[in-house]
């Protein structure tokens, strides 16, 4: 019986002998007959990842109508409409639009994250079929085929190796491995993680050395590829703060505007002892109130805002791909970093060399040849102390190390750069060296042997030079070389000595020579199977930026927990962690442990643990997720495949710009143009000075909403002819608000912003402090424009000009509160304010000049029902303008002067202390 499509992917191929695997697919190294493999493709289906179904783009559209802000908007422009204000509904149903399409296109950007996906697989596939090699489309392999791989192939499906040679993958996308995966055909335990199942090949990887045959096992959606694919397709993009929060004001602003509306429709209508409106009048005045209450500019003035947060933030190397994910930054309370990279240089550098004098350190960037060597003791330490090691090692790599537009770089595998690199610092040059002591013969590095050894030529005689994993060197070391004489090796000494570097998250390998006759044979295992003389070992380490342990501080200061999830071993994790200030220094999870826990058991430690070490796709987005059920609200980094689901499912997905795979960059919100994590404290500082700036921008607009809509109610339950007509409100909504709001959209980021915790992402905008500046704001407004319009009336102006005036004193009061609502706390005149925003006094320039205009200017007149006023008329404004800043200032002063109490209270409990 043949194995039917699933039987495939819960084996575990890795921790079966290849001749078992070969019988399990009924199949042999000749291949598989063109009949089977025909009826192979039949039941398995093609290697190929189907598309999901999606919505249709006409259905995608329609659906970013449907939010209740969008729908509150739609009844304005109805409204607006019934009072024959055609320009004005052609610009909010132009707003309404231009939302929707902005929201279409980033929707469809994001489904072609799954187009990526796809689009990694390999075009064709060298196979053996019928006992001869073939070349066919990598979408008609089928479990059991023999394929081919040699350097610079893509992996076409999942692959158990049957034979090879000198193997080595890049499956950074799959495991965030920083070097190539070195393979081999030996059985691994079946609990063996990803990145440790050294017997596999997985489809989308590259192969970047060697070659191999092997024998498929999983095709199309069975392949660890597929199986991306198919979380990619379950996961489910979370909703953003914003948007829940605005789409509960909208509710809440659409049920309010809709009650009062009808109560005083109700009010007028039901009081007949309340002169001065017919029902004609007092439905246009009830429409003129639901116009005054709706803030027809707040759609425009959170999408501009978001707009200038994302080339803030670009200016800072983070380019955002979701608009909604600018705001969302500042409420983030949890980031999951990857490690290489992000945290570290992704430059490999040897930081330690161990000698039999002792250890010394090596200072320097990268791979720039210049740098400082120091003893463990601080003293420096002269270039000829590792001369002699570091001139094997430069022998023994192929690397070359090279300046491009002032910055140096590697060519060649990056572990055999930081050996380049040291021999620079320690004053040799590799040409010349490399000239001195021609290379006669080689055994590269295989991971059977782990090592590699070259023979060169020194004048009559000639050594091998050989470099490797210090276990697999040291028992094959007869005697030390100390600079002076030979002596015999201590291996506990020296095993102590790797373990130590091993601890400090340093990759350890041993340098080693031996002299031998010159001889034109090729140089084999059994050369270097004894006899060879130590040098030392040596440490290497992907060093953690310098800016990034700032960047980690800045997060914790600001009560962010920054957490580390890597494909590196949980030693190494641990140690560069520590380095950077993540963690507590001993508590790290591996994938292992993660898949002994449930969801619950996860959920219960995930906020404590801060280090994941050797990670799975599915563990990377359980971790998130578990954070996601503790109320966190997390941002991820990543670069491979393997990364997306994590990347989609969480409220902030970040991918790497240089580094990063395109499923990845598809599956984020954010993209890192310099792979930096310090760019991702900056998005978050800029997040929150945007979210700040939102709610500046609404605690600017509510309360002079609301005054317009309290200017209406108090002259319907009064009896009084309408002081501002709807006319005139839509141009102060319009016109006057959005202009004097908008200039809210470019204040920097207050002083102490990255000192806060992050805010709760789950309260209203609405919140009780709003709601009492609405009420204090509006009440100082309606009172002053009422007070001005009944002024005007007294003393014998005319109905138009006595609106005139209301108006013009309402606009001031909005120009005065606008100095004053820039500072949430602290003074207008505060150092923090003067000249921060040039655009807010510029702004005011072009009110003042419209309300001369929309006052003196006989077309606007005409079209607004206005007429000119005096100099009395103004001064009247002015003071409208001054009581409405006087009064939000000595709010501020009390709040102020009652935070300063609780700080001097909890200081003076802090400084008692127990009498016993």
């Amino acid at each position: 019986m043949k194995p039917s499509p699933n039987e495939s992917k819960p084996m575990s191929w890795h921790s079966e002998t290849f001749e078992s695997c070969l019988n399990r697919l009924n199949t042999s190294k000749e291949g598989l007959p063109a009949e089977e493999a025909t009826e192979r493709l039949e039941r398995y289906g093609p290697n190929r990842l189907e598309p999901p179904k999606r919505r249709g783009p006409l259905m995608r559209f329609i659906l970013q109508f449907h939010n209740v802000l969008v729908y509150v908007l739609m009844s304005a422009a109805v409204m607006t409409g019934v009072l024959g204000m055609w320009v004005d509904t052609g610009v909010i149903i132009g707003v309404v639009v231009i939302n929707a399409i902005v929201g279409f296109l980033q929707e469809g950007k994001a489904e072609r994250a799954l187009e990526a996906v796809a689009n990694m697989l390999s075009p064709t596939a060298a196979v053996v079929r019928n006992n001869q090699r073939d070349t066919i489309a990598a979408e008609d392999l089928v479990p059991g085929d023999i394929v081919l791989l040699e350097a610079g192939d893509k992996v076409p499906a999942d692959i158990r190796l049957i034979e090879s040679t000198r193997l080595q993958i890049d499956e950074a996308m799959l495991t965030g491995e920083s070097v190539p995966a070195s393979k081999v055909t030996a059985t691994v335990a079946a609990n063996a993680v990803l990145a440790d199942r050294k017997n596999m090949a997985y489809s989308g990887t590259f192969v970047t050395g060697g070659q191999t045959v092997g024998m498929v096992v999983a095709t199309g959606r069975d392949t660890e590829l597929g199986r991306i694919n198919a979380m990619l397709t379950e996961v489910q993009t979370l909703v953003t703060p914003l948007t829940r929060q605005l789409d509960q004001f909208g509710r809440w602003l659409t049920v309010a505007i809709l009650l009062l509306a009808a109560f005083t429709f109700a009010f007028g209508a039901l009081t007949p002892d309340v002169p001065g409106h017919s029902l004609v009048e007092l439905f246009m005045a009830t429409v003129g109130l639901a116009v005054a209450a709706i803030p027809e500019g707040l759609p425009a003035i959170v999408t501009i805002t978001l707009a200038i947060g994302v080339q803030r933030m670009a200016r800072r190397n983070a380019i955002i791909r979701r608009l909604p994910a600018v705001e969302t930054l500042g409420a983030i309370s949890t980031i999951c970093s990857d490690k290489t990279g992000t945290l570290t240089r992704n430059e490999m550098m040897v930081q330690a060399v161990v000698t039999a004098q002792g250890t010394i350190n090596v200072a320097g960037t990268g791979y720039a040849p210049e740098g400082e060597l120091h003893w463990a003791d601080g003293s420096k330490a002269e270039q000829s102390e590792i001369a002699h090691l570091a001139e094997t090692a430069l022998l023994c790599s192929d690397a070359e190390i090279k300046q491009t537009d002032g910055l140096w770089r590697t060519e060649g595998d990056p572990t055999e750069g930081a050996l380049v690199t040291l021999a620079a610092r320690a004053g040799l040059v590799s040409t010349a060296t490399r000239s001195a002591h021609p290379r006669q013969s080689t055994i590269p590095f295989d991971s059977a042997y782990r090592y590699m050894a070259t023979r060169h030529s020194d004048g009559s005689d000639a050594f091998v030079a050989i470099k490797g994993a210090p276990e697999a060197l040291l028992p094959r070391c007869s005697d030390l070389h100390d600079g002076r004489s030979s002596r015999s090796v201590d291996e506990t000494f020296w095993q102590a000595q790797v373990d130590s570097l091993a601890s400090k998250g340093m990759r350890t390998l041993a340098v080693a020579i031996k002299k031998m006759p010159p001889t034109d044979a090729p140089l084999e295992h059994e050369d270097v199977a004894d006899g060879l003389t130590l040098l030392g070992v040596v440490g290497i380490i992907d060093p953690p930026r310098d800016e990034a342990i700032e960047a980690v501080g800045n997060c914790h200061s600001a009560g962010i927990r920054v957490k580390m999830i890597t494909g590196d071993h949980a030693l190494t994790a641990r140690a560069i962690a520590a380095q950077i200030g993540i963690g507590n220094g001993h508590d790290v999870l591996t994938g292992m442990q993660l898949d002994g826990m449930n969801d619950d058991d996860l959920e219960k430690v995930v906020s404590d643990v801060d280090v994941y070490a050797r990670t799975s796709p599915e563990q990377k987005l359980r971790i998130v997720t578990a954070l996601q059920s503790r109320g966190e609200l997390v941002a991820m980094t990543g670069d491979g495949v393997n990364d997306a689901p994590a990347l989609k499912r969480a409220d902030v997905g970040t991918a790497m710009g240089i580094k990063g795979t395109e499923v990845a960059k598809q599956s984020s919100e954010m993209v890192l143009a310099d792979d930096n994590f310090v760019s991702i404290a900056q998005a978050v500082k800029e997040g929150r000075t945007v979210y700040q700036n939102l709610r500046k921008s609404i605690q600017f607009i509510l309360p002079t909403n609301g005054a317009q809509a309290g200017v209406i109610i108090a002259a319907i339950l009064f009896g009084l002819t309408l002081p501002i007509t709807p006319v005139q409100i839509l141009w102060i909504n319009m016109v006057t608000a959005v202009t004097l709001a908008l200039t809210l959209a470019f204040e920097p980021a207050e002083r102490d912003i990255m000192k806060r915790p992050p805010r709760n992402a789950s309260s209203p905008i609405l919140d009780g402090f709003l709601l009492w500046r609405i009420a204090l704001v509006s009440s100082v407004l309606i009172v002053g424009t009422v007070g001005v319009f009944l002024w005007e009336l007294a003393r014998g102006e005319a109905l138009e000009a006595s609106r005139t005036a209301a108006v013009n004193a309402l606009v001031m009061g909005q120009i005065f509160y606008l100095l004053s609502v820039r500072q949430n706390l602290r003074a207008a005149w505060s150092r923090d304010a003067l000249g921060s925003n040039p655009w807010i006094f510029g702004a005011i320039a072009s009110v003042l000049a419209l309300q001369l205009l929309f006052t003196y200017w006989g077309p606007m007149t005409t079209l607004f029902g206005t007429a000119p006023t005096d100099g009395l008329a103004w001064a009247w404004a002015l003071m409208v303008g001054f009581l409405v800043f006087g009064a939000v200032e000595s709010e501020k002063l009390w709040r102020r002067r009652g935070s300063e109490h609780r700080v001097k209270s909890t200081s003076g409990l802090t400084k008692k202390s127990p009498s016993h």
